[in-house]
């Protein structure tokens, strides 16, 4: 029997990839191990690896195929002993299973005679069968105006995303809760959508609450431009991703925004010390070299520690709460952003921190992430002060409940003593889920940041 070689999932949330490159050809001999092609989702690129040993007999899915879905077939392998031609033979000539409205019907049998006694009473109870059985099947009617909807997570995920009106589609679940077959049936049929309603009826619909949280169309927009004014630029997998995710972001999740200025002479002076200390190997390069948003990275993991009830996310009935400060850091690469995730910060020493995120940071920027690298996280640091940004505020990543955003250290003129004095000093913003961290809660957090910053040597003890 050959092996089928299947469309893997690569994260929890994949549910399709393009298959990039293929590094093995029809032919060649595959060990256990070998990588043999390379799949990139809307995060990463990543490579799949052959689990059993043979030939590559035949390649389903040519290289620069976009979204494959997960668990489709995608090669075959010989085992060994196994004629390879005669496996991509049999690929060819073996049909596809039949889709569920394709299936051959059954051949119909001869007519029965029945007595017409017979027949009259069959066919009431025949028609009695089919009208239980229609009852039982057909959806609860659509909720009216008003009225409080039962549906599913899944189902209302589904029906925001293709911008359905949940409330009028109608349940086939307990209770006539709506579930996910229901939303798909819907986006079949087009119920729900108030352009297709305004169509068919030859008069403009007003736009529904989906329609204006998606914007205007492709067409809307591009009426409102020359034509040859613009180029059109095709989204990609990250893009697109990043889009939803931070369109979610600010119509889910009620953020307010908490700003304190952090003094960093002390913390500059620290960094210059330990990175004098620094080793060095036989180049004369040193073991590291300290960074401003590594002490950030590390003063936000210990003040999560401080303000445990802080180090929490939302989970739609309830709030999770960790033992351990795991702090996403954004990094930007061509086209989009990558979040990798520092997990136990709070356990970490700087140096450990800055070995670590260099390396983060550099696979990123390549697509070399594995899920697990950039999945996950309570919180967050996006630091613009590189770039000479004074402040801003961040957008919170789902389903982080903070995300610090860092500006860049300058010099500025405080009051100390009734005297004026000149410190360097940057502006940090705490971006806030109010679900999970009210404001008093925020307050104590950056506070907790603060304090650190301003006494870095509490975060070498």
């Amino acid at each position: 029997m050959p092996i089928n070689v299947l469309m893997p999932a690569l994260s929890p949330t994949m549910e399709k990839g393009n298959l990039a490159k293929w590094l093995k050809k029809e032919g060649d001999s595959v060990k256990s191990g070998d990588i043999l092609a390379e799949i990139e989702t809307d995060k990463a690129t990543m490579e799949v690896e052959a689990v059993d040993e043979g030939v590559l007999a035949k390649i389903v899915v040519p290289e620069g195929t976009a979204d494959v879905p997960v668990n489709e077939l995608i090669a075959l392998i010989a085992e060994e002993g196994e004629d390879a031609a005669s496996v991509a033979a049999s690929s060819k000539e073996k049909p596809a299973p039949a889709k569920a409205s394709e299936a051959k019907a059954p051949e119909p049998k001869a007519p029965e005679t029945k007595a017409p006694e017979t027949k009259a009473s069959e066919a009431k109870a025949s028609e009695a069968k089919s009208l239980n059985s229609e009852a039982k099947q057909a959806p609860a009617p659509a909720v009216a105006k008003g009225e409080r909807v039962f549906a599913s997570p899944l189902a209302r995920r589904i029906a925001k995303d293709a911008g359905i009106d949940i409330a009028a589609v109608g349940g086939t679940g307990p209770h006539g809760r709506i579930v996910e077959r229901d939303v798909r049936q819907a986006i079949e049929k087009g119920v729900g959508k108030a352009p297709a309603q305004a169509a068919a009826s030859g008069k403009p619909a007003a736009p529904s609450g989906a329609t204006m949280a998606q914007g205007m169309s492709v067409d809307q927009v591009k009426a409102m431009y020359p034509a040859d004014s613009y180029e059109e630029v095709s989204l990609d997998g990250m893009r697109k991703t990043i889009a939803k995710r931070l369109v979610e972001s600010k119509q889910t999740i009620p953020h307010f925004y908490l700003s304190l200025d952090v003094e960093l002479d002390a913390l500059l002076a620290l960094r210059t010390q330990i990175n004098d200390a620094a080793g060095k190997d036989k180049d004369g390069k040193p073991a590291y070299k300290l960074s401003v948003n590594d002490f950030v990275i590390k003063a936000l993991a210990l003040a999560l520690q401080r303000v445990p009830d802080a180090n929490a996310v939302w989970a739609e009935d309830r709030i999770l709460r960790f033992k351990h400060s795991d702090v996403g850091v954004a990094v930007a690469i061509e086209g989009g952003l990558f979040t990798p995730v520092i997990r136990r910060a709070e356990t970490k020493s700087l140096s450990a921190i800055s070995a670590e995120m260099k390396d983060l940071a550099g696979r990123a920027r390549n697509k070399r992430l594995k899920p697990e690298e950039y999945l996950g996280g309570s919180t967050a640091v996006s630091n613009l002060g590189m770039f000479g940004i004074k402040d801003f505020s961040a957008v919170i990543n789902p389903p982080h409940a903070t995300i610090l955003a860092v500006g860049a250290g300058e010099k500025r003129v405080v009051v100390k003593n009734d005297a004026p004095a000149v410190v360097q000093a940057m502006t940090v913003t705490l971006s806030c889920d109010h679900r999970v961290v009210d404001g008093a809660l925020g307050a104590e957090l950056l506070q907790a940041v603060k304090g650190l910053i301003e006494n870095p040597m509490s975060m070498l003890v």
